[in-house]
């Protein structure tokens, strides 16, 4: 009892500010859920969907580095409330279009730029603001707490929203994003007090000349850089899984919404269970080893048990391998990360990061869709049948996405073995922080 009472007294900011956080995600989670819905239904049209997410990565990835050199001369709890502040007007701007039956697909588009070019700010100031709230010997538990938050988010936004969209209409939906977001808001502004790094000569720079800190950072400490490469080609593999797995599971005679809906449920599951045992587990001896491990078993599972399987059971249980490992991943790296990199930098290099590791994530997006409709399926409809490709993947449609994921089970487990000889990459089990 007495460790419980010590653990809350030294993370009593951070409770606050995690809690409160991620009810407001959670909300504007839902809202874009339902916008999608909306959209999808007014235009009937799969790209036009997808744009939406386009238009929200795209600042993000673009101006990331320039945030962080913000986030780093500016003070961190200023920049997550201006942030959240101007994406809940936006928010309300579309409940008041959508209120006089004006929202138009157009209007959203600009809205998700906005949304994405603010969120550039505030995710590398709110990743500093942890750092400063929690003692270095918290961190792979908070890491553990905040992807657990996530997780769970996942797995509610859709039956939240889905059964409110049912009984209500959208405009609840952006209701209760609205009130999720005054609770963080005012939690923030009144109830947590974040500390401020004082400036130094390298803060004094100008804007362009310190975004150039974060890559700078990164190209002298190649450990680092490689381990964000490392993520960058599994997110590449990964958003190229996310368009191949609709179009194998609901193309199958024995898939379908319900099939695709409960796969993405128990993965959502796996997580929660993976977020739960990395934040109980104590801190592991090697952290680049776990992160190595922890892909591998990734990689080298769901995409196979989905290639090969025909039925539900066999998908569930790809999805649950695939996912339940990847709490464990992100939370040793977060630690690694927090651990290693000096904080009056950290906005820089985090800014930098993002850059880096997720510029192939909508660059996946449209290679794996051109991939299955231009190549695989085309490929497979020209079959006959009982062939060595019909016999492994199936005929009809759906086949020539299962051939795909198939092809990325083995890039996967390729990509993991590569870094994992990287020289670099195990430097940092060097205990010493650089300065």
């Amino acid at each position: 009892m007495k460790t419980y009472k010590k653990l809350f007294f030294d993370l009593k900011s951070f409770f606050l500010l995690w809690s409160t956080q991620s009810l407001s995600t959670l909300g504007s989670a839902m809202t874009n859920f339902a916008l999608v819905v909306w959209s999808y239904q007014a235009k009937g049209s799969a790209l036009t969907t997808a744009l939406l997410s386009v238009c929200s990565y795209a600042p993000y990835v673009v101006m990331s580095i320039f945030a962080g050199a913000c986030s780093d001369r500016w003070h961190k709890k200023t920049i997550m409330l201006a942030s959240d502040t101007f994406a809940a007007f936006c928010t309300f701007m579309v409940l008041i279009l959508l209120q006089s039956n004006r929202l138009e697909i157009w209007h959203l588009y600009i809205l998700n730029a906005l949304n994405g070019l603010m969120n550039t700010f505030q995710q590398p100031a709110s990743d500093v603001a942890v750092s400063l709230l929690v003692p270095e010997k918290y961190y792979q538990k908070v890491s553990g707490m905040r992807t657990f938050s996530n997780s769970l988010n996942t797995v509610l936004t859709p039956v939240a929203a889905t059964a409110i969209l049912m009984f209500t209409n959208m405009q609840t939906v952006i209701v209760i994003d609205l009130i999720t977001f005054a609770a963080a808001f005012c939690t923030l502004l009144f109830g947590i007090k974040i500390p401020q790094i004082h400036a130094n000569d390298e803060q004094r720079e100008g804007i362009l000349q310190a975004s150039k800190a974060g890559l700078q950072y990164l190209k002298k400490h190649r450990g680092i850089l490689d381990l964000i490469l490392f993520l960058a080609a599994i997110n590449l593999t990964a958003s190229m899984y996310n368009a191949a797995l609709p179009a194998l599971l609901l193309s199958l005679h024995a898939g379908g919404g319900n099939a695709y809906g409960l796969v993405n449920t128990v993965s959502g599951i796996a997580m929660l269970i993976g977020s739960i045992f990395v934040t109980l587990y104590p801190t592991p001896k090697s952290r680049v080893r776990v992160i190595c491990n922890t892909l591998l078993l990734s990689m080298s599972t769901e995409n196979f048990f989905l290639a090969f399987g025909k039925n539900l059971p066999i998908w569930c249980t790809g999805a649950v391998l695939g996912w339940i490992s990847i709490p464990v991943m992100n939370a040793n790296m977060d630690a690694l990360f927090r651990s290693y990199i000096p904080l009056p930098i950290q906005g820089r290099v985090y800014a930098a990061r993002n850059t880096l590791q997720f510029f192939t994530i909508p660059l996946g997006y449209v290679l794996g869709g051109f991939c299955i409709d231009k190549m695989f399926e085309p490929l497979m409809a020209q079959q006959t049948f009982g062939s060595i490709l019909t016999t492994l993947f199936g005929t009809g449609k759906g086949s020539g996405a299962a051939f795909f994921l198939f092809l990325l089970g083995i890039l996967g487990v390729i990509t993991c073995l590569i870094f994992r000889h990287d020289a670099n990459i195990w430097e940092l089990e060097n205990k010493t922080k650089p300065l």
